[in-house]
C-alpha cells in the first residue's frame, strides 16, 4: 500500500521513543511531530536526518484503513493495546 499523502496519522497518533529531529525525547502519543507541515506532510522525508523509526514504519491497509480517519484510529488503538501498564 502506498501512504496516503496528506495524511499524518503515523506522525501524529503513536508514540515515538527514542529522539528525532526537532524533538529529543521522543513525541508523545496523539502530538504532532513537529516535522510535519500543515499540510500533515513530513518535512524531512528522504533527508539524511530522517529518523530509522519512522523508516522502518511501512503503510499497510491493517494499519491504515481506508482513509485518514480510520488511519488515525486505528493507529491510536494500536498505541493503546502496546502502552505498558505499571498498575
Amino acid at each position: 500500500m502506498e501512504c496516503r499523502i496528506g495524511c499524518g496519522a503515523c506522525c501524529i497518533a503513536p508514540s515515538i521513543s527514542s529522539p528525532i529531529p526537532g524533538m529529543p525525547k521522543g513525541k508523545p502519543a496523539g502530538v504532532r511531530c513537529v516535522n510535519l507541515n500543515s499540510e500533515n506532510e513530513c518535512t524531512i522525508w528522504n533527508e539524511p536526518n530522517f529518523p530509522e523509526v519512522c523508516r522502518k514504519f511501512t503503510a499497510s491497509s491493517w494499519v491504515c484503513g481506508s482513509n485518514n480517519l480510520e488511519a488515525f484510529r486505528l493507529l491510536t488503538d494500536l498505541e493503546a493495546l502496546t502502552t505498558p501498564s505499571f498498575s
